[in-house]
């Protein structure tokens, strides 16, 4: 267990906390690309920021405050124009760099600047750096870059600290039991076969690198030389997830919306078919947990019992009262990373994989990953399998199924 004032730290998330100015040396993702050409006004909350995204009707991205200067409407109604959004209410217009551009029936524009924020389109998602300039690279994942892969993205807002999230892909043994036995229980409650056939772990290890931690471990019946043990499982620093393989990869990224909420994205990418056409977008949809008539959520496959599992610590989870063990070596390798590199930024250093040099993002920067999960599936067929882990995360096994249902 920890104390209340170290919990604190770790999770705060807002300007000027320890956290806060951490989690402001990166790019989050705000919104979809897509999703924009529909609703080119939306309103973002990140890191306990309440901001307005816009795309202007030339085409240019801007992130700025969440009220207009002159009489505090929210921007959230505003016009998109060829130079910037313009406010409903009295018609003032900002600039992707939040100045007033136009100001209707004055003589005189004043010199009023509001929050604005850089953003950038990457990998069909809307990117946005809420710290000091110059700002970092926005870093080019893969998934998010190679021209050779279908994209999928689905977003569903959770209301929990991001931290529990996060812990949750330093946890390798939960898969053993959350998704394991509690994943077949609730498969045998739903009248369905079981979903996976989960095998013991036994070492599990982690490796600091240049991004980030690499997660590996080692289950009753895998060669120890196969590349779950070898390689792992790369964590992005500080809110990525990534798993798969060279033809299906997946992101999962623990966007902090503020201290109690957190953004939730899946993004799935699987290799083009030869002969397939190129997608003309990213598709996306937006999704909300489920609950049972008792209010507790639905874990009725992987990613859902993985949210169930988060949210069911609360919206802030009291480690005061935890009492961490063996199998909680990469929670804790996690938690002193992140003091480590927020202790770096208060002294004025860059943090773990911040990207300033243009090179190392061209044409994009490739992260290996290790096979898992066969030795989970031991004795479930392929076909009943795919039938009850519908909307798991690529590269578990096939890819995600039934989008538009």
């Amino acid at each position: 267990m920890i104390s209340q004032e170290l919990n604190e730290r770790l999770t705060q998330t807002g300007p000027g906390t320890p956290m806060g100015n951490l989690l402001r040396r990166y790019w989050h993702p705000v919104g979809a690309g897509a999703e924009l050409e529909k609703e080119p006004v939306q309103p973002v909350r990140l890191l306990g920021e309440s901001l307005t995204l816009f795309r202007s009707a030339k085409g240019d991205l801007g992130l700025v405050g969440e009220r207009c200067a002159h009489r505090a409407i929210s921007l959230t109604y505003g016009i998109p124009q060829e130079h910037g959004l313009r406010c409903a209410y009295h018609g003032w217009t900002y600039d992707t760099a939040g100045h007033v551009v136009d100001m209707p029936f004055e003589p005189a524009c004043l010199p009023l600047k509001i929050k604005a924020y850089p953003v950038q389109e990457l990998g069909g998602l809307i990117w946005a750096y809420l710290g000091p300039e110059p700002a970092p690279q926005l870093p080019r994942w893969d998934i998010l870059a190679r021209e050779d892969m279908d994209r999928e993205i689905v977003f569903k807002p959770l209301p929990c600290n991001w931290l529990q999230c996060m812990d949750n892909s330093f946890d390798p043994i939960h898969f053993e039991h959350l998704h394991g036995k509690y994943g077949n229980y609730i498969m045998k409650k739903l009248g369905k076969p079981p979903m996976l056939n989960p095998a013991r772990h036994l070492k599990i290890d982690f490796d600091v690198f240049e991004f980030g931690v690499y997660k590996r471990r080692l289950v009753e019946g895998a060669p120890e030389d196969g590349t779950d043990w070898t390689i792992g499982h790369p964590v992005l620093f500080p809110c990525i997830l990534a798993q798969g393989s060279p033809e299906q990869q997946s992101f999962q990224i623990r966007t902090p919306t503020d201290d109690t909420n957190t953004m939730h994205i899946v993004y799935n990418g699987r290799l083009r078919k030869p002969g397939q056409p190129d997608q003309e977008s990213i598709p996306f949809r937006r999704e909300s947990l489920e609950h049972d008539e008792w209010g507790r959520v639905l874990g009725t496959n992987i990613v859902k019992q993985d949210e169930m599992a988060w949210v069911g610590q609360g919206s802030i989870s009291d480690r005061t009262a935890e009492h961490l063990a063996t199998s909680d070596k990469g929670v804790m390798l996690f938690h002193n990373l992140l003091l480590q590199e927020a202790e770096k930024v208060e002294r004025g250093e860059e943090p773990l994989g911040v990207i300033r040099d243009p090179a190392i993002n061209e044409p994009y920067i490739h992260i290996g990953r290790g096979s898992r999960y066969g030795a989970f599936r031991s004795g479930v067929q392929d076909e009943i399998y795919g039938g009850v882990r519908e909307g798991v995360a690529a590269g578990v096994s096939a890819f995600l199924r039934g989008f538009d249902r």
